[in-house]
């Protein structure tokens, strides 16, 4: 063994050794309040997991945490997020495209550092920043090694974060094949591999639930589906299409090496909470309201659409134990998104905002019951950037737009977004976001890491290679 070699394994093994002290101080200090001391033990062996489940709050900076906690569950409550064993943080930064950095990023930039383990400008989607060559994802390289993979979102299924794990765009705009003003030389045409919306369906991801339905309607220009929607391609590639709760519980498995695409949206899936916008001088004091008429009926919650999706996982692996098609013994990779945190953060819309942030949180606790069960899994829950959403002062009177909520414990709470001026989009910011894991490799995420350490993270957890 070369003297590095050795040099790394010593590190490792003093950063777990650290780990473990620190966490069973951690654990026995909260009496389980941060994860189960067997949990924390678990979390600082290292070795192999079968499965990944990753969730992404986007734009869910700790400010955004601490909001729907506080409203919640109350200030010294805690969510589903804040009861795993380790938590660390880490920068988000994208680069330019000569590689210097550039200090707050957008949603596909971020996206694509954990998944391919390599920065990029911004609105690029899993390519390099100076010469725009494709990258391999980390739901690629799944594939390649026999897993079930899936990707789970509120936003459109040709979004950012969705987009970065199974299609390769020079701009992340390129959603459908209507969409390519900014990807001319991705185009198929151009023998290029089409838009986001055609590359996501030819991956063969085992499951895709999310809205988008709009790109997906959108007709094939060029190639062997010419004519055809993406969502005919989709039907000739094999998937079973459906359209809202029912038609998605009635789904079984993912059968015959059957996938399936949900599509519950024309766009972005709606919100599930209302209540006024923030506004400059402030609102009066208001409650939220927990629905939304805008959100039809049939449109299947988050943490309904991560239990369905993780069902149909397993059961592929279990046909492939059975000899039914692909590599006996291994498991799945998901990601789960919780994307209109950010969308409502751009819009200043508190309620909205704290809502999906709850909808998501319920979607970690079935991930981590899930794991509780299959302590093989690793579960990572983080955020792609941190965004604009302050608790301030009550008594503050804050240049831009502010919003007065009445939490769950009775208590006024102001909230600002000040980032952009009123009338205009709020805005990310380049501040580091929390990381958390439980599960095998889990104590990589301890301390201050990069993002783009998170698909090392996650490669070393399912030995891909």
């Amino acid at each position: 063994m070369s003297r590095a070699r050795r040099s790394r394994r010593t590190l490792i093994a003093a950063a777990v050794s650290v780990a473990a002290a620190t966490t069973a101080v951690a654990v026995t200090a909260t009496a389980g309040a941060s994860g189960t001391k067997d949990q924390a033990a678990q979390a600082i062996k290292g070795g192999k997991a079968k499965n990944v489940i990753l969730l992404i709050g986007d734009g869910m900076g700790d400010s955004e945490i601490t909001l729907a906690r506080d409203y919640t569950v109350g200030a010294n409550g805690r969510l589903n997020m804040d009861k795993f064993p380790l938590t660390g943080a880490y920068t988000t930064y994208a680069v330019h495209a000569d590689g210097t950095p550039d200090y707050v990023t957008d949603s596909a930039a971020s996206g694509s550092g954990w998944a391919t383990g390599v920065k990029t400008v911004n609105g690029r989607i899993s390519k390099t920043p100076g010469t725009d060559k494709a990258v391999p994802t980390i739901l690629e390289l799944a594939q390649q090694r026999g897993y079930a993979t899936g990707s789970v979102t509120t936003a459109e299924l040709t979004d950012a974060t969705p987009a970065v794990l199974a299609s390769h765009a020079t701009d992340r705009s390129c959603q459908g094949p209507a969409d390519m003003a900014k990807c001319p030389a991705d185009t198929i045409a151009k023998g290029g591999p089409g838009s986001i919306a055609e590359q996501s369906v030819n991956h063969k991801v085992d499951v895709l639930l999310g809205g988008g339905k709009q790109r997906f309607d959108q007709k094939v220009t060029d190639g062997t589906y010419k004519g055809l929607t993406v969502t005919e391609q989709a039907e000739k590639l094999g998937y079973q299409v459906v359209k809202n709760d029912k038609e998605l519980a009635a789904v079984k498995s993912v059968k015959g090496g059957k996938p399936v695409l949900g599509l519950f949206a024309p766009g972005n899936v709606p919100v599930e909470w209302t209540g006024k916008a923030a506004a400059k001088g402030g609102t009066d004091p208001q409650r939220c309201t927990t629905s939304n008429p805008n959100r039809p009926a049939g449109t299947p919650a988050l943490e309904d659409q991560a239990s369905k999706a993780i069902k149909l996982l397993e059961a592929k692996q279990k046909s492939r134990k059975s000899g039914k098609g692909g590599k006996s013994g291994q498991g799945f990779f998901l990601q789960i998104e919780g994307a209109s945190i950010d969308k409502q953060d751009h819009a200043a819309d508190p309620c909205g905002q704290i809502g999906e942030t709850a909808a998501f949180d319920r979607a970690v606790k079935v991930a981590r019951d899930y794991a509780a069960k299959h302590p093989d899994t690793m579960v990572v829950t983080t955020a792609d950037h941190a965004h604009t959403s302050q608790i301030v002062p009550l008594e503050a009177q804050p240049p831009g737009l502010s919003s007065t909520l009445v939490t769950d414990e009775g208590q006024q709470l102001k909230v600002n977004y000040s980032t952009n001026t009123p009338g205009q989009s709020q805005e990310h910011t380049g501040t580091q976001v929390r990381i958390a894991a439980q599960g095998p490799q889990a104590y990589r995420v301890l301390g201050v890491t990069n993002q783009t350490d998170l698909f090392t993270t996650v490669r070393e957890a399912l030995r891909l290679r």
